[in-house]
């Protein structure tokens, strides 16, 4: 029997305002700023620690910026958006309970 595989490709093409800057790929961590967005559910927060442990122990991630959402069910603000844009080089959005 011949099984399917699908893929999806989780980045988008950009929308509205093409003039702004894109960054690069990341093609290593080393010396990289890594954000997260914690999405206020319960447990987020032990997982992001350790989590921004080890990709500072066994990846040379120089920094890493946590924000916390107000709400698991509202979008992230969208100044902490532009923030964290600027001042990291790829941002994770995570989930916990």
């Amino acid at each position: 029997m011949v099984q399917t595989l699908t893929l999806f490709d989780p980045t988008a093409p950009r929308r509205g305002d093409t003039s702004s800057v894109v960054k690069p790929v990341l093609r290593t961590l080393t010396g990289a700023t890594v954000g997260f967005i914690d999405n206020a559910k319960p447990n987020f927060h032990h997982l992001v620690d350790d989590l921004a442990e080890l990709l500072q122990s066994r990846y040379g991630v120089a920094h890493v910026v946590k924000r916390r959402k107000s709400s698991a069910s509202l979008p992230a603000d969208p100044a902490v958006i532009e923030a964290l844009s600027k001042e990291c080089d790829v941002v994770i959005a995570g989930s916990g309970d």
